[in-house]
């Protein structure tokens, strides 16, 4: 089996809304990541801007995995197909010189079926969550950087690279588990799986956590630094400030990586453990 993986890259979304603007798009909607004490509270009185703080605030750039996976097989097999017979006395049938008794109202003929199947999985898998999140594919079509060095060159001084917690050697396991078929074939004329995408992409967010000083509540407001949708928070990553990442270690995989899914392979994949690295920028 031919399987080839493509080179694997880190890829960043340009910021299309300043931090500026981003910071008065979350200020006007900072009452709305209080969420139902919001609506209570807002019933009896609607809160002015001077009960609100501003106690943190990030532009971090959050990562999710892009990978698609193809495969191809061409093969021949052996079937039989059922051909109704035109009418009750028709007993038999003679097709190409070879005589086919007729069964309940049908004459079965051997064929060889010429196949051909192909397979496709395409998944964008949010690196903090783990999750198949097929949204995040809005954001291929916007403008994006190839890092070739560090990408902390790329990004405005000052913002978050979170690391992704889910491994690109799990992903890849599981994509190309989904293209190697146990093919039904006699004769299997090609076979070859493909990885043509794997890659890291970071989109930035702007976050901003509000306290609210009479209520003494917090709530985080996210601004979206592609689309500029505004929603409600649930943490930030100050934790990773200053942190950077270690590129050689967020990929180890080749183009032989599939061996660990063929019954006898020597080939392993190795695990990419090691994220980000302690020394501060």
């Amino acid at each position: 089996m031919e399987i080839n993986v493509a080179k694997q890259r880190i890829l960043v979304f340009k910021s299309e809304i300043t931090p500026d603007e981003s910071e008065k798009r979350a200020w006007d909607k900072k009452t709305t990541a209080f969420g139902a004490f919001t609506k209570v509270t807002s019933f009896l009185s609607h809160p002015k801007d001077d009960e609100f703080e501003l106690m943190y605030k990030e532009h971090r750039y959050q990562p999710f995995w892009h990978v698609v996976a193809k495969a191809h097989y061409v093969y021949d097999r052996s079937s039989t197909y059922q051909v109704p017979v035109n009418s009750t006395e028709v007993k038999a049938v003679t097709v190409l010189k070879n005589k086919y008794l007729e069964t309940n109202g049908h004459i079965h003929v051997p064929v060889v079926e010429h196949c051909v199947q192909d397979e496709q999985d395409e998944v964008c898998i949010d690196g903090v969550t783990s999750v198949n999140e097929i949204s995040l594919k809005q954001y291929l079509s916007h403008t994006s950087i190839d890092v070739k060095d560090a990408i902390e060159k790329l990004v405005p001084k000052g913002s978050i690279i979170v690391p992704p917690v889910t491994r690109v050697s799990a992903l890849m396991r599981e994509a190309l588990a989904k293209m190697i078929k146990g093919i039904q074939a006699d004769t299997i004329l090609e076979e070859s799986v493909e990885v043509p995408n794997v890659d890291l992409c970071y989109r930035p967010v702007y976050a901003f956590q509000y306290h609210w000083k009479s209520k003494n509540k917090d709530a985080i407001v996210e601004v979206d630094g592609v689309t500029g949708v505004v929603t409600s928070g649930n943490r930030v990553f100050r934790e990773f400030l200053g942190k950077v990442l270690d590129k050689d270690f967020l990929f180890d995989i080749g183009t032989d990586a599939a061996g660990i899914l063929i019954p006898g392979g020597n080939i392993a994949i190795k695990v990419a453990r090691k994220y980000i690295a302690s020394k501060k920028k």
